[in-house]
């Protein structure tokens, strides 16, 4: 959120709290408390008896797989917090901008009534000057026959628009309610988003230290054991994909929106991995297809999760282009098909924007955004 937006909401919630706490007494609202910080991460806690800033002690090689077994879990679990994590930003831009919406309506009401006001008070001060009788009086006490027709309508006029000033007035003031009513709800829903995002990022950052933590106690040759471990994980993978023939079905073409956005992903390649990213030096998994896809001119949400229940689905057969493969039973992943059995995704953290089997990772399903 940029500087001159930030002010804006900053004001429009002090707009909107006193015009609130004038609404209904006895309401008010706490700021988030900050999160404490702690001094270790669960699960990487040093063995007992080690020194401090000892070496940790490298697992045995036959213990490799299970370290990438390890691995796959705690990446998993801090892109399902991502995730959760990206929602609740989301959600937060929505409400603060519903907020700052909300506080010019209740700035606009609040300059309306006080016209309303003025209006009345002229009105008043008009009659005071007429000898304090109000017009229905003078008009029954006119001896004047043309001036009793010319009360007569002067009567219903004014009354008219003392039925339509007061009605005015009662519409405006129940209007600044309604909206005091509602940027009230929408604090207290930017106040859940706010916690829920501490908590996703707590989460993120403890599961990606564990796994950093777990990485560092590899020795330099075990490391490129590991890696190759992975690659055959994935050409396994891949290729069991592959072997249902599955890529013979596969023929469809890009439309010109996903051309754009296959371009756009493929423009990233090489760029880091950086959980809650949207670019443009850095990208998280659905950060970098929701903004592939704005660059093409066509938005969509912003989580792999929503993704997948706000797309159209489409056959795995039928996938062309620009189409969007959405991992594991939780939605947690999401890439960019990009033809020839190939996606272009953000991996992990510590890896970058590249490209990859699309058979690699376990399928739910594809949704096509320009359906």
């Amino acid at each position: 959120m940029g500087t001159g937006k930030r002010g804006l909401l900053t004001a429009a919630v002090t707009v909107v709290c006193a015009v609130t706490v004038l609404a209904a007494p006895g309401t008010a609202f706490a700021a988030p408390k900050p999160t404490p910080s702690t001094s270790t991460v669960p699960g990487t806690a040093p063995r007992a008896g080690a020194a401090p800033g000892a070496v940790p002690t490298p697992p045995p090689d036959k213990d490799l797989e299970k370290v990438r077994e390890r691995l796959d879990r705690l990446y998993h679990d801090a892109a399902v917090a991502t995730d959760s994590y990206n929602a609740a930003e989301e959600r937060a831009k929505e409400q603060s901008a519903r907020i700052v919406a909300l506080a010019k309506k209740i700035v606009a009401g609040q300059r309306k009534l006080e016209r309303l006001k003025d209006q009345a008070g002229a009105s008043a001060r008009a009659q005071y000057r007429g000898g304090g009788l109000p017009p229905t009086a003078q008009f029954l006490l006119s001896d004047d026959p043309q001036q009793f027709l010319d009360g007569a309508g002067t009567v219903l006029n004014g009354q008219r628009a003392t039925t339509k000033l007061i009605g005015e007035m009662t519409r405006t003031q129940q209007e600044l309610r309604e909206y005091a009513d509602d940027a009230s709800a929408q604090w207290r829903k930017l106040d859940a988003n706010r916690k829920a995002k501490a908590v996703a990022k707590k989460k993120i950052k403890r599961q990606i230290a564990e796994a950093e933590q777990l990485e560092s106690r590899l020795e330099k040759k075990q490391k490129a054991r590991l890696a190759e471990l992975e690659r055959q994980a994935a050409y396994k993978a891949q290729t069991q994909w592959l072997d249902t023939g599955i890529l013979k079905e596969i023929d469809g073409k890009a439309s010109q929106k996903g051309r754009k956005a296959v371009a756009f992903a493929t423009a990233q390649l090489g760029k880091p991995y950086v959980w809650g990213a949207e670019g443009p030096d850095s990208f998280d998994c659905s950060g970098l297809t929701s903004q592939a896809w704005a660059d093409a001119g066509h938005p969509i949400p912003r989580t792999s999760q929503e993704q997948w229940r706000q797309l159209k689905h489409v056959d795995v057969k039928d996938m062309r282009p620009g189409d969007l493969i959405i991992y594991f039973d939780d939605a947690s992943h999401v890439a960019m098909y990009v033809g020839d059995g190939a996606i272009i995704h953000a991996p992990r953290p510590g890896r970058t924007v590249t490209v990859a089997g699309a058979g690699t990772m376990p399928i739910l399903g594809v949704v096509r955004p320009d359906a």
